[in-house]
């Protein structure tokens, strides 16, 4: 997968788990869960759909890379297939 596959990803997760999110607004850097005001059981989802549409198995110590759109594009780049 390659990073702008991996990007697109990652914004169609955040999108299922926050349908009126304004995607554009958000930096590469910035952290999505309070930007967008995502709880933690929003965050979770959003894990949950990440892992589902690419394979992936997320574990608990990788979420603090999850939390920017940059930081997860680069996790699925990183690990991906």
């Amino acid at each position: 997968m390659n990073r702008t596959d991996a990007l697109n990803v990652v914004k169609e997760s955040i999108a299922q788990v926050i349908p009126d999110a304004d995607l554009a607004t958000l930096g590469p850097d910035e952290a999505f869960r309070d930007a967008l005001e995502m709880d933690s059981l929003d965050f979770l989802t959003y894990i949950e759909i990440l892992g589902e549409r690419t394979g992936m198995r997320i574990d608990d110590e990788d979420t603090p890379q999850l939390t920017t759109l940059s930081g997860s594009a680069d996790f699925l780049v990183a690990h991906g297939r």
